[in-house]
């Protein structure tokens, strides 16, 4: 019965690991890739579960568990493919997993599909006027846009954070974030969509480039959306 127990939290053990790496982990993926790895992890994180529970011939346990497992897995990240893809078609753009995206990339609107989220990182100036929580016309519209798509996708986890520049004071530029997190994520909610919605406010904590010049704090002004598949992938992204 002992070793029977210790098989048995070694083998949750081995999920946790294997979940958390999908967690903590963000290598850059190609498009459509998201639905086979989700079937493959969900494939072997089945099979564990299938050994060590239940009763009966360990083999036959374990391919079902497998089968579940890949199942569900698989229509994990095929869900997170079909999202990036509607949502940039939504928005004019296209998904965009290139490793320094958000820096290069001359669009207002970058998506991109990720082996565990889609990210959605809207450009201050297409978003507010200067220190302002105010969201423009044009950022209504395209997070209205945005809101559609999500109304096919209800389990989604959407998580909005905003982040500034260095001028000022951090409670300042903290105080700011959130405001412009909570223009965004009140649109969402009001938009009747049952989907659980976190807001958050990053300050100047995570810039993508060094504060060290005008263009470089313009792209540090943004607010992000994060759209994860449930709650087990939800990360504090002002870390």
């Amino acid at each position: 019965m002992k070793m029977k127990k210790f098989k048995t939290l070694l083998s949750l053990s081995l999920i946790s690991v294997l979940l958390g790496g999908c967690v903590s982990q963000m290598p850059q993926v190609v498009q459509g890739q998201n639905t086979k790895k989700g079937a493959a992890i969900g494939a072997v994180t089945g099979a564990i579960l299938g050994t060590v529970t239940g009763k009966g011939n360990k083999a036959k346990r374990a391919a079902v568990g497998a089968t579940i497992g890949g199942i569900v897995g698989g229509v994990i990240g095929y869900n997170i493919d079909q999202q990036a893809k509607e949502i940039a078609q939504v928005l004019d753009t296209n998904v965009n997993n290139a490793p320094e995206a958000e820096i290069n990339s001359p669009d207002d609107i970058i998506v991109t599909n990720t082996n565990n989220y889609v990210k959605i990182t809207f450009r201050e100036s297409m978003m507010f006027p200067t220190n302002s929580d105010k969201l423009t016309a044009s950022a209504r519209y395209k997070v209205r846009k945005m809101i559609g798509v999500l109304r096919n996708y209800p389990s989604t986890i959407i998580q909005v954070v905003g982040h500034t520049d260095n001028r000022g004071s951090h409670s300042y530029n903290q105080k700011l974030s959130e405001r412009r997190a909570l223009s965004v994520a009140r649109i969402i909610k009001e938009s009747g969509i049952p989907n659980r919605v976190y807001k958050k406010g990053c300050s100047y904590d995570k810039p993508i480039v060094p504060n060290s010049d005008e263009k470089n704090m313009a792209l540090n002004r943004r607010v992000e959306i994060f759209l994860y598949p449930n709650e087990n992938f939800v990360v504090n992204q002002c870390i």
